[in-house]
């Protein structure tokens, strides 16, 4: 392989490697806020999915990909995988605010 080919390779992969480790801390930070609202939604017995919320985010999001080029479909597939995720977390902290379990100590988000 040419010199200039695998330098200019090396340089584009660090940039994708800058890029997936942003993507983890946004994500965290993403889940954090979904756990602040998790446990209001458990201390009120609120439901922890709220589909016409998700039904605006889902849109919202495709708007965005399309916006970015990038493909919607695909941008709703991973906000549905998280949806997904903050819902089963949701549904774990109701749990535990019913048999006052309290929350999990290694939380994730």
């Amino acid at each position: 392989m040419d010199e200039s080919v695998r330098a200019e390779l090396e340089q584009l992969r660090d940039s994708i490697d800058n890029i997936d480790a942003a993507v983890v801390h946004i994500l965290a930070e993403r889940f954090k806020a979904t756990q602040r609202v998790g446990r209001l939604k458990a201390e009120h017995r609120l439901p922890a999915a709220d589909p016409a919320r998700e039904a605006r985010q889902i849109k919202r999001l495709r708007q965005l990909a399309e916006s970015a080029k990038l493909d919607p479909a695909f941008a709703e597939k991973l906000l549905n995988f998280i949806i997904a995720e903050v819902i089963r977390h949701h549904e774990t902290l109701a749990s535990e605010s019913v048999t006052g379990g309290g929350s999990p100590s290694g939380d994730r988000r």
